[in-house]
């Protein structure tokens, strides 16, 4: 693809997530050795199309697809060792081969089945716009526990068994207490049987454990090029994106806490975005698109949750936030996926600015209220009726998309210099200086 001279990369997306970072982070592996996830859980999705095979990937980075390059999961994530065991027992079977190629950090914190219970019973408490359309997964959590300090557990505490078992038994004693007394929870935990559970998963993880940090240290100090892979989008970013509407971890900006790496480490960040904007879950969208026009997308979008199955909402393209995300999130060069979706759409409209109470406003608002209610200030331009599912070059594309691409290049302030027109590896276009 040409990033050879990108130095070690960060991989992010700049809206709500969805926006294609798998098959971009899997396309950029050519160019690299090591590929790291440093942040979130089993609640990311991340689908790569090889041929005729699709991946989706939840716990695992992309770069497991490839037997070369090494994957590394950091302290910044968090681990259920359940879904991640089914997953590479699923890939295995499927030919795709893992063993010295991942590692996973020894300072990454597990999910337990006390953390979904907690999930979905303080989903299922709320009502209305309380409802943060979570997947349940019990990352908010485990993420919370971790903060909080008291209750967690890193995967290094798996190690020795027997003061393991003491930790647990601690820890589920308090969870039953808790869920009994706040939710009147009358089916306790049997600290016996997670304790099992997991020293089990413990003795098949163990040959992947290890200190990543110090891991990429050493691959950094030896010249290895290593592809950062962010999780969900900068929009659900728990500091800067729509609060309370977000993940619970950083999704824009945490590359080196959650990675254990300095901000020199990384030289360059690709900021991922849809030609269009969807939203998985509840949270204020102010260019979604609720008519046929939505639908139209979402279905030739395929635009459903990889993790949960759940529709995406789906609307126009939003300068404003995506703006608002590039800003803390910093990328220097942009990959334009989906644009093969709109095809068919004329004319098609990006939003460049919001009005509120009849007056534009100057920034992306932190509150979620007004940011719902806000008016989108739409661009119009001409659409095309040409399939770009073969196109392979810049000018492979008719007038019209160009001219949507460099609307979008100008606006973020941003080069483009990859441009998805399908779900495969070989739907992409190299754009370079062209644009």
């Amino acid at each position: 693809m040409g990033f050879q001279d990108l130095g070690n990369t960060c991989v992010v997306g700049l809206q709500w997530g969805d926006e294609g970072k798998g098959k971009v982070v899997d396309l950029l592996l050519a160019d690299f050795d090591v590929v790291v996830r440093y942040s979130g859980g089993a609640n990311a999705g991340h689908t790569v199309v090889i041929g005729n095979e699709k991946f989706a990937l939840h716990q695992l980075p992309s770069g497991i697809l490839r037997e070369e390059v090494t994957s590394v999961i950091t302290a910044g994530g968090v681990i259920d060792p359940a879904v991640l065991l089914g997953e590479i027992a699923s890939l295995r079977a499927r030919g795709v081969q893992i063993g010295d190629n991942l590692r996973i950090s020894d300072r990454a914190h597990l999910v337990f089945p006390y953390h979904r219970r907690e999930d979905a019973l303080a989903e299922g408490a709320a009502r209305g716009d309380d409802k943060l359309g979570t997947t349940g997964r019990g990352i908010g959590p485990c993420y919370a526990d971790k903060h909080a300090r008291h209750w967690a557990i890193r995967l290094g505490d798996l190690y020795p068994a027997d003061r393991f078992r003491e930790r647990v038994a601690a820890v589920v004693a308090h969870k039953n207490a808790y869920l009994a007394g706040v939710y009147g929870v009358r089916e306790t935990f049997d600290a016996a049987r997670i304790a099992g559970e997991y020293l089990a998963f413990a003795e098949e993880l163990g040959p992947f454990v290890c200190n990543t940090t110090v891991l990429l240290h050493k691959l950094w100090k030896a010249g290895r090029r290593i592809l950062f892979e962010g999780a969900q989008g900068s929009l659900l970013d728990v500091d800067h994106g729509t609060y309370p509407y977000v993940t619970s971890s950083n999704a824009g900006s945490g590359v080196t806490s959650g990675a254990g790496v300095p901000l020199a480490a990384c030289q360059s960040t690709v900021g991922v975005v849809k030609a269009y904007t969807s939203r998985v879950g509840a949270g204020p969208f102010p260019t979604e698109l609720k008519d046929a026009l939505g639908e139209t997308i979402r279905q030739r979008g395929h635009e459903f949750g990889t993790t949960t199955g759940r529709p995406r909402r789906c609307g126009w393209f939003d300068v404003v936030a995506t703006s608002y995300a590039a800003m803390f999130s910093g990328p220097t060069c942009l990959a334009l996926m989906h644009l093969d979706t709109l095809t068919g759409i004329d004319p098609l409209k990006v939003c460049v600015g919001y009005r509120a109470g009849g007056a534009l406003l100057e920034d992306f608002p932190a509150d979620v209220h007004l940011l719902g209610g806000v008016e989108p200030v739409y661009a119009t331009l001409p659409g095309w009726s040409e399939d770009l599912a073969e196109c392979r070059h810049w000018n492979d594309l008719p007038v019209p998309a160009r001219d949507y691409v460099r609307l979008i290049s100008e606006r973020l302030a941003t080069p483009v210099y990859m441009i998805g027109v399908g779900p495969s590896r070989e739907q992409v276009i190299p754009v370079g200086q062209e644009v």
